[in-house]
């Protein structure tokens, strides 16, 4: 029996998750997931399944008061656009299944654009009257701040998985056992600028010495190949000596391992980038994420080409790369300032 990939994992279990909402909700809405399926990642239709069984919930203990699984379409076309500006205000702080959540602006713009989605469906499938949600503002977003890393934070930060002499005695032999494994994971974040779900993914054969490549799995399935740098090249063969002497499965093909001896986890990258982190910058909450941000930014210092940094990162809109770093922009605008002479003879 063929073993399943990362990826048929992650899906498998995405889809279990989505049907602990889906099975609370109306038999129609069952369509809509069905309808989005061939168009959308496994992950982008969990995040529609609980975002639409938040509002489920909602509407089931506030407005129609009854299960959400007997809210009807005749239900839903009553609905009016205050119905929604009260769900969102709503949204600020709420309970559900016995825990508490709160939401900021984007927390909300998430949850509403899951609401439109769902309702334009359901209207361009003649299933309700009307699509109410197009009525609805986004709420207003505020430009958050960019987080990441300047270039000395970053020689601290691989100072630190060198040599954690703030780490206590126990931390300390952690380290001895994770080094050079913790260090090859740190340096192709900021080496390549991968998300942490595509580092996880990566098996020993998605790697070609011979050219400094590696193929990776972007977001929606789709590969691509990415290059990098001789340091990056050091620290991963390092990290594969280390690993050749560890006793794993035969079929295990994970480029990088968890001292369970199977492939590392997501929350075991977010703590160990986090655990050094913390120590090399303090006032700073890193994470994967903002390693990312901080490989994007470099290079297009480097380079001087958002388009490029738009395509190594793997986005599919350069205005998405505009948006995520601030740095880009700001020196755009540096740039620019140079060009402009207003006396030149003050050049002369």
């Amino acid at each position: 029996m063929k073993k399943i990939n990362f990826y048929e994992k992650r899906d498998l279990q995405l889809r279990l998750k989505m049907s602990k909402y889906t099975e609370r909700l109306p038999d129609y809405c069952l369509d809509f997931f069905i309808g989005i399926e061939n168009n959308t990642s496994s992950l982008t239709r969990y995040n529609y399944a609980m975002d639409v069984f938040i509002f489920y919930n909602y509407l089931a203990n506030f407005k129609f008061h009854k299960k959400e699984s007997e809210i009807t379409l005749s239900d839903l076309n009553s609905l009016k656009s205050r119905d929604f500006e009260q769900y969102l205000s709503y949204l600020s702080f709420y309970e559900l299944d016995g825990k508490h959540y709160k939401n900021d602006e984007r927390g909300k713009a998430r949850k509403l654009a899951s609401i439109r989605s769902f309702f334009k469906y359901l209207f361009n499938h003649d299933m309700i009257n009307s699509n109410v949600t197009s009525k609805i503002e986004t709420p207003k977003l505020h430009n958050k701040e960019i987080i990441r890393l300047e270039q000395d934070e970053v020689k601290r930060l691989m100072e630190t998985i060198e040599n954690p002499t703030e780490f206590s005695n126990h931390q300390k032999e952690y380290n001895k056992r994770t080094f050079e494994r913790d260090n090859a994971i740190v340096t192709l974040f900021l080496g390549t600028g991968i998300r942490i779900s595509e580092l996880v993914g990566l098996n020993i054969e998605s790697f070609d010495f011979r050219q400094n490549a590696f193929l990776v799995t972007r977001k929606g399935g789709n590969q691509t190949t990415l290059y990098f740098s001789k340091e990056v090249a050091r620290a991963l063969k390092v990290w594969l000596e280390k690993r050749a002497t560890l006793n794993l499965p035969e079929d295990e093909n994970a480029m990088f391992i968890s001292l369970q001896n199977k492939r590392i986890s997501i929350r075991a990258v977010e703590n160990l980038v986090k655990k050094y982190a913390k120590i090399a910058s303090p006032l700073k909450k890193i994470s994967p994420h903002k390693l990312r941000s901080t490989f994007g930014t470099n290079l297009y210092k480097q380079t001087r080409d958002i388009y490029i940094v738009a395509d190594v990162l793997g986005h599919k809109d350069v205005n998405t790369t505009r948006k995520h770093y601030a740095a880009i922009s700001e020196d755009m605008r540096k740039n620019v300032a140079e060009k402009i002479k207003i006396n030149d003879e003050l050049d002369e």
